[in-house]
């Protein structure tokens, strides 16, 4: 029962988030802080999955998810300074912090392959509701170019995380227990 709770408490949460930003466009430093919130809840999220899984492919995602959602941040800050813009933090990026600190409590109460499928599952979850918030608000509705080639350029990577956390998904559903 708990486990799926988790990705439906990530698109609950996510899905509020978006409803929020889609209903008043959010600004670019509105837009900032949300990318790097984003980011940070599932780097905190891969740390967990790294030190809790027993499983090296779940490991190698989580190490994967730390690594480039650093990028992405480390990306955007540099941006934002170079701009001179200051995160602005919203309703969305704090309800996406909430969200993160919910899923990483939900996390914490598990282990072994129940963790690992809830862990997952939320992977999958968050990085659907993150390309729809991509594609729907945040791209639409940056202002400037540098920002909006930013958020455009780190799109498919998180195609190819959801593409990967499907196939994880499938995998850990094939093995039982």
């Amino acid at each position: 029962m708990r486990l799926s709770r988790i990705p439906m408490l990530a698109t609950l949460a996510l899905s509020s988030t978006l409803c929020v930003a889609q209903s008043s466009q959010p600004t670019d430093p509105q837009i900032a802080a949300i990318v790097v919130t984003a980011n940070q809840v599932d780097i905190d999220a891969g740390e967990l999955a790294k030190s809790k899984s027993r499983s090296n492919d779940v490991k190698a995602f989580a190490q994967q998810m730390i690594t480039d959602h650093s990028g992405v941040n480390k990306a955007a800050t540099d941006l934002v300074q170079k701009l001179g813009v200051k995160p602005e933090d919203n309703p969305t990026s704090q309800s996406l912090k909430q969200g993160g600190d919910a899923n990483l409590a939900s996390l914490k109460a598990l282990k072994d392959k129940p963790f690992d499928r809830a862990y997952i599952a939320h992977e999958v979850a968050y990085h659907e509701s993150v390309l729809s918030a991509l594609d729907k608000t945040l791209i639409p509705s940056a202002q400037n170019g540098e920002l909006k080639a930013l958020l455009v350029k780190v799109r498919p990577a998180f195609v190819a995380h959801l593409e990967h956390a499907r196939h994880l998904q499938a995998e850990l559903g094939k093995s039982g227990g």
